[in-house]
Parts: structure tokens; C-alpha cells; sequence
């Protein structure tokens, strides 16, 4: 997927949503952003930092769409294992453990949790050294609503603490529980906006509707940009005025 002069800014403190349709490249941006992204041409800059930098990795944390996390091993021990890899001292691994509400399933295998509980584990890996970023890829896919109106409440807690989320869906509803949406389609970045400004530019009573509508706008807009580029169009009006 080709990212197309894609910029915006995050703010502290704020979850930010990045929907689109599969294929729209949430995922290719977010890897970009925390530096894992092969990039052939342009640059990618995070808190005044080339993306990837080392001085970015106890700054930015990363939950991948599949759960990293071994099954053989309790909760307890995959977040002591990846906070050792880190040089995290013990006590961030209590510290993410309550933080991401899992004290009751510390000492299970991994391979026991429900979907919710291994994406909390995935999430308390990635909020290890208390990073300012944290960037979740379609943290919430494949569980049932009850679980993700879960997972979103923690979001919220941990926006609380000063800390920018960006979380990545397909799922339009999601955009409602987000401080501000980044709505991407084909590579192409259609807006930064908050879920209330969306519906109001638009008119659109649910968020899915207003990005079909954001959609077709764009495609107007494109075709009308194509017409007037067109080499012949450019002749015929340069014809025009030299008559």
C-alpha cells in the first residue's frame, strides 16, 4: 500500500482513531510511525524524531493486530519477559499488570484467557516505560461487543494519564469513542476531524454514512481534477486564447 502525503499531529491525552476499510493502509501507517515500515521514499517524523530512531522506543508502544504474547507462559511472565528485553525494572511489570486491570489473571497461562484478556496482555507489553505514544493496530477485532465496550473504557483511563492513543479500526462505529478520528481510504488521508464536526460537515446521522459521503466527495473532486489536467483540455484552452 503507497501512504500519499499523509501528516497530522497528535495531541497528549487524546485517543485518536485511524479508520477505514481493509486495504486502506491503517496498518502500513501505523508500522511506518513506529519505525517497522520499510519506506522507499519520504520521511516519516514522530515527537521531532525520525521514525524508528532508538531514542523513539521507550516513547512509542506498539500492539500489533495479533496478539504477541507466548501461551505457554502466565501473564505474569510474558510482560516480566518482554520488560526484561526492554531493561524495564520489576516493578513495571505490577505497575502494567493493574493498569490494564489483569491482577486476577496474573498467574494464568496465556493460552486460558478469553480474546479480551490476551489483547490486555498485548496492551500491558506495549505500555511498558510509560511511552507517550501508544499506537494499537485493530485492537478490538474478532471480540464481542460486550469485550470491546471493555476495552474502550481502558482506553479512556489511559488517555486520562496524558497519554496519546491511536487506535486503528474498520469498524465506523468505533469513531464515536474516539477524541478525534484520521480517516483514510486508498493510501490517502480524507480528513482529521472530531466524530461531532464529521457528522455536522456531512450531515450524516451515523459515522459510517459520513465517510461514504467523505468518500464520494473525494471522488467528485478527483475526477474534476483529472478533467482539467487532461493534455488535450490544456490545448484547447491555450487554442482559446491565443484566437
Amino acid at each position: 500500500m503507497v501512504i500519499q502525503d499523509v501528516g497530522f499531529s497528535l495531541m497528549p491525552g487524546r485517543i485518536i482513531g485511524l479508520l477505514g476499510p481493509s486495504g486502506s493502509g491503517k496498518s502500513t501507517l501505523l508500522r511506518s510511525i513506529v519505525g517497522n515500515q520499510i519506506i522507499s521514499s519520504g520521511l516519516v517524523s514522530v515527537l521531532g524524531k525520525p521514525a524508528g530512531d532508538q531514542s523513539l522506543r521507550r516513547q512509542v508502544g506498539y500492539m500489533t493486530q495479533a496478539a504477541s504474547v507466548y501461551d505457554d507462559l502466565t501473564v505474569a511472565q510474558n510482560i516480566s519477559y518482554f520488560a526484561r528485553i526492554m531493561g524495564q525494572p520489576k516493578d513495571e511489570v505490577a505497575r502494567v499488570i493493574k493498569a490494564t486491570d489483569l491482577d486476577g489473571q496474573a498467574k494464568q497461562l496465556v493460552m486460558d484467557l478469553s480474546g479480551g484478556q490476551r489483547n490486555r496482555v498485548s496492551l500491558a507489553i506495549a505500555l511498558l516505560g510509560s511511552p507517550k505514544i501508544v499506537i494499537l493496530d485493530e485492537p478490538t477485532v474478532g471480540l464481542d461487543p460486550v469485550l470491546r465496550a471493555d476495552l474502550w473504557h481502558l482506553f479512556a483511563e489511559l488517555a486520562g494519564t496524558g497519554m496519546c492513543l491511536v487506535v486503528s479500526s474498520h469498524v465506523m462505529d468505533e469513531a464515536m469513542r474516539c477524541d478525534e478520528i484520521l480517516l483514510l481510504r486508498e493510501g490517502k488521508l480524507l480528513a482529521q476531524i472530531t466524530p461531532r464536526q464529521l457528522l455536522e460537515q456531512t450531515g450524516a446521522a451515523d459515522p459510517e454514512e459520513a465517510f461514504l459521503r467523505l468518500i464520494a466527495q473525494d471522488t467528485s473532486m478527483s475526477k474534476v481534477a483529472d478533467h482539467e489536467h487532461q493534455p488535450g483540455r490544456h490545448r484547447a484552452a491555450a487554442k482559446g486564447e491565443r484566437s
